[in-house]
């Protein structure tokens, strides 16, 4: 990925829905920020990655994923708030409803 460093939660990013709008890393998150948010690898790249079209590849965010000291957090949240898009600790949508059913 070409991306470093970027400020997401400044910039709007795609979500990957034909909803027409943006989302920020705010709304992406929410509004009570977490403490390992600040620390999370998706926060400093290409957020668009996270939030791939319909059959479009998911390898360059779990790659990313994969690199990350706060996966397993983001993993919870996105566990916990019932994430119905995007890539989060490392998996897709339909990995994290898999994991649910697996640990009831």
């Amino acid at each position: 990925m070409e991306y470093v460093a970027n400020d997401a939660t400044s910039r709007g990013m795609n979500s990957g829905l034909d909803t027409g709008s943006d989302l920020s890393f705010d709304a992406l998150f929410g509004a009570v920020e977490q403490e390992w948010q600040d620390q999370a690898l998706c926060a400093q790249t290409d957020p668009e990655a996270f939030f791939p079209e319909k059959g479009g590849s998911t390898r360059e965010a779990k790659r990313i994923c994969q690199a990350c000291g706060v996966r397993d957090e983001c993993l919870e949240f996105a566990l916990e708030h019932d994430e119905r898009f995007g890539i989060w600790g490392g998996l897709s949508e339909r990995e994290r409803r898999r994991l649910k059913k697996q640990i009831g």
